[in-house]
């Protein structure tokens, strides 16, 4: 593995084949060289794989069933639960002319294989790639901005939402966090979302990209009451005639969901502006996992302390 990945975490590879024994094959070249392996036999699978797991390295095989791989490539490349240096590899059992190495390289590939592999070449050319994507990861995560948005990211959320109760507290005021996020089935660009989002906040608030899918909007002087109104204004704007025919026409409907916390007293509480974040997300996730209709937004409930 790596030298710059071994203090952090074991690599994960998804590998797409709908042959076992192939994806036996590849598993015994990259579990040697330290890297853990997810299995996929569908394109389908693959997606939602590649989206849930935050795979390191994503491998696609050319005859993935009922699967236009270049298609998918092309998809995985565009989605934004996955980073832009992810290396994608295509192998294929065909063998390799010109033209369809230059239509995987156009698709996003990084690299074409045929079988069999020349096991050391490919480890060697994984590692470089591998290298290059921790590079990227680390740059983007030490960072306060979002490239793909140019929102404040995580770190920069943090940040921000220190400020922003440092300046409630004067005021003896509230400060909200809601997280939104379209979806899972959703497929608008997160461009999109961050935008409007930006568009309907006020210019107090801070509008940020917390993962993938998920935005959140720092709301000073606005407590529960008002972090609920300021996400119905938001399904409100993109529910708008106009923008809902363009959304239903291009990505399908996004199906917002939302979770909040409002806390008021950060510094005599010495509770940490951050975990506004964490809670809101939290409160998120209870609600896609408990199945929120459309709209829905829920308060963050902390877990019940055990009698």
């Amino acid at each position: 593995m790596p030298e710059a990945a071994t203090p952090a975490r074991t690599l994960l590879v998804l590998v797409a084949n709908a042959q076992e024994w192939v994806s036996r094959s590849l598993e015994s070249i990259l579990r040697p060289a330290g890297y853990a392996v997810l299995k996929a036999y569908t394109g389908r699978d693959a997606l939602e794989g590649a989206r849930r797991s935050a795979a390191d390295v994503i491998i696609l095989d050319s005859a993935l069933p009922d699967t236009d791989v270049l298609a998918l490539c092309r998809t995985l490349r565009g989605d934004p639960a996955i980073t832009p240096s992810t290396p994608i590899y295509l192998t294929t059992p065909e063998p390799l002319g010109r033209t369809r190495v230059l239509e995987a390289l156009r698709a996003g590939a990084n690299a074409v294989w045929g079988h069999p592999l020349d096991t050391e070449e490919f480890l060697l050319r994984l590692e470089g790639h591998v290298r290059a994507k921790l590079d990227a990861d680390a740059a983007r995560d030490t960072g306060l901005l979002d490239p793909r948005t140019g929102l404040y990211n995580a770190r920069g959320l943090e940040r921000r939402a220190r400020e922003l109760a440092a300046q409630v507290d004067r005021r003896d005021a509230s400060l909200a966090c809601i997280a939104v996020a379209p979806r899972l089935d959703g497929s608008a660009p997160v461009e999109y979302l961050g935008r409007e989002l930006r568009a309907v906040a006020r210019a107090a608030d801070t509008v940020g990209r917390l993962g993938p899918r998920e935005f959140a909007v720092l709301a000073p002087d606005t407590d529960a009451a008002g972090a609920v109104r300021l996400f119905r204004r938001v399904g409100a704007a993109l529910a708008a005639p106009v923008k809902r025919r363009a959304i239903a026409t291009a990505h399908g409907p996004l199906g917002l969901r939302a979770g909040y916390d409002a806390r008021s007293g950060f510094r005599s509480a010495a509770l940490d502006p951050a975990v506004l974040l964490a809670r809101a997300l939290h409160a998120l996730r209870a609600a896609e996992d408990a199945g929120s209709d459309d709209g829905a937004i829920r308060a963050f409930a902390p877990s019940p302390t055990p009698p």
